[in-house]
């Protein structure tokens, strides 16, 4: 047995200094625009390991183990989700149907503005709920590449809608991951979050319009961008707090989605906003083609269903493939497990990470029958026989599909093995201990922990399970509620959602936007922390302004 080491160097600073410099060298790397990502990622795991063997004096039989289960893990689930999502879309402009579906789009609006309310704000909301794990940012980067928008819109702006969603996304699993590590109700975990995301389902989507569009831009749609936060919003609260907090994002997005549609019937803009680049400087709209004036002939009957049918068949399979019945069904027969040799449970977080030394799992489930990338494939299929593709089409598709990603997700398995050897290391416990230690401030910065655990795993499932227990432990010590502060964890984490590589890996996939992976980062970074300071400071007048907001239901 090895037992994590927080504080390796017996300094906390010079600690968790350390502790930062595999994240900080990813992002660095990224940033500069001058490394390829996938090169990044190949040269973060290498310091990651460095870090983990010679400062955290982590075995390095088990530093390496711990990387190639990552790596392993992140074509399983993230990356065939996103080969999947790519197949499916590169299917649909095959067939001529996403032309349809543009045409569909742009008769509800050929306005940018609400395009991007529509497609990137509740129309990912709905995927976020249903499956999660870069699905949404997936399908609304394609569809919005698909519209016309320039790559950094695209690719930028689905990543800060996909925000909001997250704490409840693939049908609550990062609220049951938060309950499953902190001992807390999952019910009264989820009507917590509800009482602080609403704010931010109002917030968004003025904010991604406003980062489209500028000022004026904004408030000249703001009816619009009103009807879309507060449709989203009230459900968002309602179904977390007297329903359940599995289904809140379905509801709320399918609310959200009807609201804008049937009040874009009785109002539009006075001016059209046709612009598909960013308003401020955007260097992706330079590589865009010329784009083909929209056909605004009315789609009949026919076509407007055959637009829709590839996405009615994903909306239908996501939904059973998130269902908990259908899983554990499918789990219980479809799977095997591979427990990592030396490594599963040879591991042991300790105080004050843990209430007391807890063996970490280190097992590698290929539950390939539920698999979230597996049910986009059979919607692909599905799909492409309905729109009369055969076999051997499909096949030739699929190979070209996984040319075209094949070095995204080299990328995402590197990040993968990054995030699960700083999980596995305690090596990101250590950064989270380094915020716990803010004291009275800690409200602020225990929601910015959510935040920079998002940020290192890519998940706010995996965040909470990480972070979930040290907030709980801490916010007892301090005399703070540790359910407030068990659903900071996830409220702040949504944040870091949008800098998190992988994410940004899967928007440039989905986008073809290869190599610029950096700019992406560069766009979307400010608002990331932006939004997570703001986070922090509702959780903290919770704290201690609005107490009665933050008191336990039952």
């Amino acid at each position: 047995m090895w037992n994590q080491i927080y504080d390796p160097l017996h300094s906390p600073v010079l600690s968790t200094i350390a502790a930062a410099v595999p994240v900080v060298t990813l992002l660095v790397l990224i940033a500069s625009g001058r490394v390829q990502a996938h090169i990044a990622a190949v040269i973060a795991v290498i310091v990651t390991n460095l870090i983990t063997i010679f400062v955290f004096t982590m075995p390095a039989n088990m530093s390496i183990r711990a990387s190639i289960l990552g790596i392993v893990t992140g074509f399983f689930p993230i990356g065939w989700i996103v080969l999947n999502v790519i197949f499916l879309y590169q299917v649909t402009v095959s067939t001529g149907r996403f032309e349809l579906l543009k045409r569909a789009v742009g008769g509800v609006t050929e306005d940018r503005r609400l395009q991007l309310l529509l497609i990137a704000f509740s129309f990912g909301a709905f995927f976020e709920g249903a499956s999660g794990f870069g699905t949404p940012v997936a399908i609304t980067g394609a569809v919005l590449i698909g519209l016309g928008f320039s790559p950094l819109a695209a690719s930028g702006l689905s990543l800060i809608a996909n925000t909001a969603p997250v704490a409840y996304g693939a049908l609550g699993t990062p609220i049951q991951g938060l309950a499953s590590v902190t001992g807390l109700d999952p019910y009264i975990l989820g009507a917590m979050v509800g009482r602080q995301l609403p704010f931010f389902s109002l917030i968004v989507p003025f904010w991604v319009v406003w980062a489209f569009a500028g000022w004026k831009g904004m408030k000249d749609v703001w009816p619009a961008i009103l009807v879309t936060g507060v449709s989203f919003a009230i459900p968002q609260f309602v179904i977390s707090n007297f329903i359940n907090p599995w289904i809140v994002d379905i509801g709320a997005s399918l609310i959200s989605m009807g609201a804008l549609i049937l009040f874009l019937r009785v109002w539009q803009p006075r001016q059209l906003w046709l612009s598909p680049a960013l308003r401020g400087h955007d260097e992706s709209a330079a590589t865009m083609a010329a784009a083909r004036p929209l056909d605004k002939t009315p789609l009949t009957q026919s076509e407007l269903f055959s637009a829709l049918l590839p996405w009615i068949i994903v909306c239908v399979v996501m939904l059973i493939w998130g269902n908990g019945a259908f899983k554990t069904w499918a789990n219980s027969i479809f799977v095997w497990n591979y427990p990592v040799p030396e490594l599963h449970q040879m591991i042991n977080k300790v105080p004050p990470v843990a209430a007391k030394p807890t063996p970490e799992a280190a097992v590698f489930g290929f539950t390939y029958l539920s698999f979230t990338g597996t049910g986009m494939l059979i919607a692909a299929i599905i799909s492409g026989f309905l729109m009369g593709v055969g076999p051997g089409r499909l096949l030739t598709e699929y190979g070209r599909t996984i040319r075209l990603c094949a070095i995204s997700l080299i990328t995402i398995s590197a990040m993968l093995a990054i995030g699960t050897l700083t999980r596995l290391s305690g090596v990101d416990a250590t950064l989270g201990l380094a915020f716990a230690a803010t004291g009275v401030l800690y409200p602020f910065f225990g929601t910015l922990l959510g935040w920079l655990g998002v940020a290192l795993t890519g998940s706010d499932t995996a965040s909470n399970v990480l972070f979930g227990n040290l907030q709980r432990i801490t916010s007892e010590q301090l005399g703070l509620s540790p359910v407030l502060m068990a659903a900071a964890n996830s409220s702040g984490g949504v944040m870091g959602k949008m800098i998190d590589a992988q994410s940004i890996v899967v928007a440039s996939t989905a986008t073809n936007w290869y190599g610029h992976e950096g700019t992406i980062l560069r766009f979307v970074f400010w608002h990331s922390i932006v939004l997570a300071c703001l986070v922090g400071v509702l959780v903290t007048l919770q704290a201690y302004v609005w107490p009665f907001t933050a008191m336990v239901l039952k």
